[in-house]
């Protein structure tokens, strides 16, 4: 039985906690089949709680098989909770573990001890963020059609995910030659994911205006280092980051895949037949970018009398329809209106006003903003400026349901959106 597990802690090492509950219930029988990535919540508390019970929470959720029943399983959590350190107190109280099936395939259970799908399931976005990550397509029994990522659309209190710029290469726009050598990939790594990165995206060819094409031997050799690098530093973590690649060529992508990628990022759209062949035939995560020319050229750009929503939104439409066809899964696939690449200032603006449209094709949906060229009007063009402009931008994106930030400063960003959180 495929069953759904949300796992949360707010006291303690808390991703050291989180990390001992899955392997005391795979122990106890139930298999992990997939994680989702760990995010961060505010404490949801009731009126008149005390105030050292608002402890964020790191939360995550685990697609699990077994052969177990569920009062079996219920009976497993408690264990494993009081094991971790959890009392009899108020439930509300900090707790180092807490363990709640969520799914148990499409039945209804109503129990003396039991209610699933979990109370309330779809109104907490600390439940649906990671189950949009799993599986955004998912629906809930009992409670009709709408996906776990339309129930995500009708809240407002939306928790993103974070993805890390790492551009390895000497001529990107903002920051081409910051990331040399890997002391300094390292610790941007470390700082990004003690942030709250859940995606670590390497990027070994510029795509910024008048970049020097790479062939592809060119790209993997200042790739592959520092993808190999990163797989060993984090190998044996179960809730480590994802590690994304930044590429359009199928070569690259399939080779980062077997060197232990999680992601491809494809800023060319998923449009080559090759690349469609092996996201149809591979588990990842792609993301299929909207461009209109690469490198990005500032003399092409979608016609200035277009309505850029609805102009990427029929080209995402005309993609799906490929994608179907060629049996790709798009639970898989995460779209990015590529900010930019092939839109003028006030197009790429209009872009993100509406950003929250492109959810209703069913696909997640990143947003690349980060220290991009529609700020100039408003900011300045040092990195410092850009980086705030930013984290405001993405304040507004995370308003409009955006799923994941592709940002250079994660520490700035995520902290903005968690002081913005709390007073939400």
């Amino acid at each position: 039985m495929d069953i759904f597990l949300g796992l949360g802690s707010n006291v303690g090492d808390r991703r050291a906690n989180l990390e001992s509950a899955i392997e005391a219930l795979e122990r106890g029988g139930v298999r992990v089949v997939r994680l989702s990535p760990v995010i961060e919540s505010p404490a949801l508390l009731p009126e008149g709680a005390l105030a050292e019970w608002n402890r964020p929470f790191l939360n995550l959720v685990a697609k699990c098989a077994t052969d177990l029943d569920p009062e079996t399983v219920l009976s497993l959590a408690k264990r494993i909770e009081a094991e971790l350190g959890r009392g009899d107190a108020d439930k509300w109280a900090p707790r180092p573990a807490d363990i709640d099936i969520l799914l148990w395939g499409r039945e209804r259970i109503v129990t003396d001890r039991l209610r699933i799908p979990h109370p309330e399931l779809e109104r907490r976005n600390f439940v649906l963020t990671p189950l949009i990550a799993l599986e955004p397509s998912l629906t809930i029994p009992g409670l009709g059609a709408k996906t776990v990522l339309d129930w995500s659309s009708e809240l407002d209190d939306h928790i993103p995910l974070w993805m890390g710029i790492f551009n390895i290469t000497p001529d990107s726009f903002s920051d081409g030659g910051e990331l040399v050598d890997w002391a300094a990939i390292e610790s941007r790594a470390e700082r990004a994911v003690a942030a709250g990165a859940q995606f670590l995206d390497l990027g070994a060819e510029s795509t910024r205006p008048g970049a020097r094409l790479l062939s592809a031997e060119q790209e993997w050799s200042r790739l592959a280092p520092v993808l190999e690098r990163l797989v060993d530093k984090y190998a044996g973590q179960r809730l480590r980051p994802s590690i994304s690649v930044d590429t359009y060529h199928v070569d690259i992508a399939r080779r980062a895949l077997e060197s232990g990628a999680d992601m491809i990022n494809d800023v060319s759209g998923l449009t080559s037949p090759e690349m469609i062949e092996l996201a149809s035939a591979n588990g990842a995560d792609f993301v299929a970018m909207h461009s209109v020319t690469l490198p990005a050229d500032p003399a092409r750009t979608l016609p200035t009398d277009c309505d850029p929503c609805e102009t990427l939104e029929r080209w995402l439409d005309e993609r799906m329809a490929v994608w179907t066809r060629a049996g790709v899964d798009l639970d898989r696939i995460i779209f990015d209106p590529g900010i930019g690449f092939g839109k003028d200032p006030l197009q790429s603006l209009r872009l993100l006003r509406g950003a929250a449209g492109f959810r209703r094709s069913g696909l997640r949906c990143l947003v690349g903003h980060s220290r991009k060229s529609f700020m100039k009007s408003f900011a300045p063009v040092d990195n410092e400026a850009r980086d705030l402009a930013t984290a405001g931008a993405s304040l507004k994106l995370i308003a409009q349901g955006v799923d994941i930030l592709r940002v250079h400063n994660v520490p700035l960003n995520a902290s903005a959106w968690l002081a913005w959180a709390h007073l939400n």
